[in-house]
């Protein structure tokens, strides 16, 4: 892809500014909604700091070389839902979610010296084209349903699908039109100016809901900002999680261990399909450099940082990577910007509810450009493999309709995603055919 701005770049201060809050409204909404379904007082505005911290952390062990952006993973929620209900208090839980979070970290770590010591050329044998490409476009694929949910949804109980769904498109067109036709600048920030487009567009659909009593026509929920404080320290997970450690046990821990412990490894076949597919975005490699260790290793020691604030293990997100694609702004001081805002967003009132009061629907006219941009990129990376030979064909397709149908595997409180599922899948058929010869 013929980027504006290359890893190395730095933008103008202003435009960097721009910038990184558009990556912030990309990774906003699946950030914050981890703590949101959890519940259990944990707090969206420390998620939003720990996306931050984990970032930077990344960022650190990459060598600034990477412009990828760590969020709550949602691979983890059952996970830290088994924390929680199995401890003694809530206190417990918190403890039991920092414990979690270190024990995923840790499996990164091992994998990632595993690495070291042997290389990268056997994912490269696992996992070549053929099998990424297609596994990539799912990611994109199973986030579909998602992006569509949410165009006919607005932040009123009452609001009518049609009204939403009014929003969603404008906001859709808004960054299409934005992307395509825009000069200079507002080529490079279409989600910022079509969310603002979309939500000036609910907003007068809300007012005059309100005017004249049809809770139909009301998009957002104003009534966020009535107890709104303007400066407050955000909820840290650790500052619970300390006076619950005394009330955990052995037993308890081995609990957590095995919640959390097998999901980790799920998650690292998602990070290699998310940084193949930056890689061939950017066009450069970066399993190679700054390497596939650095990157397990930021992946692992940030989602520990992460969750120690936060309490949400992170994972490296598809809708960062969809917004680097369209925006072809890769610059890594741009992601280092937004994880920067975040930290500081996530302490004033104003910001935190503005960004939550952002309907569902124009959320989802975001996403539907992003999640399928990320499911292009997949399709993309197959576009020189022959798929006239039945031997791929039939990788590609199993993955595909594997992914694509849901097959989801459940093992006693460990769920293997529709994602990981197709993607073993689509391993072993290529470990079985690569030895074919050709048709």
């Amino acid at each position: 892809m013929n980027l504006i701005y290359g890893i190395k770049d730095k933008p103008k201060f202003g435009q960097m500014l721009i910038f990184a809050f558009q990556q912030v409204l990309a990774i906003l909404a699946a950030t914050i909604a981890v703590p949101a379904i959890i519940g259990n007082g944990m707090s969206q505005a420390a998620a939003l700091f720990g996306a931050g911290v984990g970032t930077i952390v990344y960022q650190l062990f990459t060598k600034f070389k990477s412009p990828v952006f760590l969020g709550s993973s949602f691979a983890f929620l059952g996970s830290m839902g088994a924390a929680f209900a199995g401890a003694a208090s809530a206190a417990a839980g918190f403890a039991g979610i920092l414990l979690g979070a270190v024990f995923a970290g840790l499996v990164y770590v091992v994998i990632a010296i595993v690495v070291k010591l042997v290389g990268v050329n056997w994912i490269n044998k696992l996992m070549p084209p053929v099998v990424i490409g297609p596994t990539v476009a799912i990611i994109g694929l199973s986030l579909a349903g998602n992006a569509v949910g949410d165009l006919t949804t607005g932040r009123v109980a009452g609001c009518s699908p049609y009204v939403a769904l009014i929003c969603g498109i404008v906001t859709l067109f808004a960054i299409i039109l934005f992307s395509v036709y825009g000069k200079k600048m507002a080529k490079l920030i279409p989600f910022v100016l079509g969310i603002l487009v979309g939500y000036v567009v609910a907003a007068i659909f809300t007012v005059i809901g309100n005017a004249t009593g049809n809770d139909a026509l009301k998009v957002i929920d104003f009534a966020a900002f009535n107890n709104m404080k303007i400066f407050a320290v955000p909820e840290f997970t650790f500052v619970e999680a300390f006076k619950g450690f005394k009330e955990i046990d052995g037993t308890y821990i081995a609990t957590v261990a095995v919640a959390y412990i097998p999901v980790a490894f799920v998650v690292f076949a998602e990070h290699i399909a998310d940084h193949k597919n930056l890689s061939s975005i950017i066009g450069s490699d970066l399993l190679e450099e700054p390497g596939l260790h650095r990157t397990l290793l930021g992946d692992g020691v940030g989602s520990i940082a992460g969750a120690f604030f936060g309490g949400c293990p992170n994972t490296t997100y598809g809708e960062s990577v969809g917004c680097v694609a369209i925006t072809r702004n890769a610059s890594v001081v741009t992601i280092t910007t937004a994880a920067i805002l975040c930290m500081i967003i996530s302490f004033f009132g104003p910001f935190i509810t503005f960004l939550a009061s952002i309907p569902n629907c124009v959320m989802g006219g975001v996403c539907m450009t992003l999640y399928g941009f990320i499911a292009v990129s997949g399709l993309k990376m197959i576009q020189k493999v022959d798929l006239g030979a039945s031997k791929n064909l039939f990788v590609v397709a199993v993955i595909l309709i594997a992914g694509i149908g849901g097959l989801s595997l459940t093992f006693g409180k460990v769920t293997l995603t529709s994602i990981a599922c197709a993607l073993i899948l689509g391993i072993i058929v290529n470990l079985v055919v690569s030895k074919a010869k050709e048709d």
